[in-house]
């Protein structure tokens, strides 16, 4: 009876664990932000925005609108394929993005 008992906690943590691996986080978005991969030209957002310059306003816009900016600058600037706005790849990244928030956030 114990060992069913501990092996449904395991089972059930790992399933815990593979649910929030899934999901966005704000390691993945600082990945993505300073990955050239997001392009074709060999630039990254921290090419324009080194150390979050420029994205203090971030924090003041909803999901959304901050997705269609992203997807702008992923197209224009960076020369790449725009990310899904409901993907967790685009919500990693405004989770990350909106941690450059000025202090009035």
């Amino acid at each position: 009876m114990k060992k069913r008992f501990w092996l449904a906690v395991f089972l059930m943590s790992v399933a815990v664990a593979s649910q929030a691996a899934d999901g966005p986080t704000q390691e993945r978005g600082r990945e993505l932000f300073e990955s050239t991969k997001l392009g074709t030209n060999g630039k990254s957002c921290a090419s324009c925005h080194p150390g979050g310059r420029k994205l203090e306003w971030a924090a003041t816009f909803d999901d959304g609108k901050l997705a269609g900016i992203t997807n702008k600058c992923i197209d224009k600037a960076l020369k790449g394929k725009p990310l899904d706005p409901a993907g967790t790849d685009m919500q990693s990244l405004i989770m990350y993005m909106k941690t450059f928030a000025g202090p009035g956030k």
